[in-house]
């Protein structure tokens, strides 16, 4: 929990929805909807899965909206923020991503060890503006936060 809660001061900086990419059992977009109040789409493919965020988000009523569906195919307004959390690497975190982002859209992906790979492997494919930021809940962990990204043209 503590993991996805370290998102809530990022996102409380950007009114508007976010979305919750390959959200599982409910981490980050369940957790942070329920300590923030904010709206957030989830997206999970997995039905049994989103059974039971639908039940989650029933008992604590929180406000979300479960969309039982493959991310390639999810159809959404423009959030302030996309989210994920042990999902994909991230030049695919991005290609997910870029189906829903617009202009003022940040991207708050929580990163273990494998991040500084990550991070080369974009950098062939993608043009973008990051920070990291130290995860509380591990020492090789980071919140990689991308405010501006972009397709590197084809070499």
């Amino acid at each position: 929990m503590l993991d996805s809660l370290q998102l809530a001061p990022l996102i409380d900086e950007r009114p508007g929805p976010a979305i919750d990419m390959g959200s599982g059992a409910g981490f980050p977009g369940l957790v942070l909807a329920i300590a923030t109040g904010r709206m957030i789409h989830l997206v999970e493919a997995d039905q049994r899965k989103a059974a039971f965020l639908r039940e989650a988000a029933r008992l604590t009523q929180a406000p979300v909206t479960i969309h039982p569906i493959r991310i390639e195919s999810a159809r959404l307004p423009t959030p302030a923020i996309i989210m994920a959390r042990a999902l994909a690497p991230l030049p695919l975190l991005l290609a997910y991503a870029e189906r829903f982002a617009g202009p003022e859209t940040t991207c708050l992906f929580l990163k273990g060890a494998k991040l500084q790979g990550e991070l080369t492997a974009a950098e062939n494919e993608w043009h973008m503006d990051y920070v990291l930021h130290p995860s509380i809940t591990a020492p090789d962990a980071a919140i990689l936060e991308v405010r501006e990204f972009s397709r590197a043209p084809a070499r």
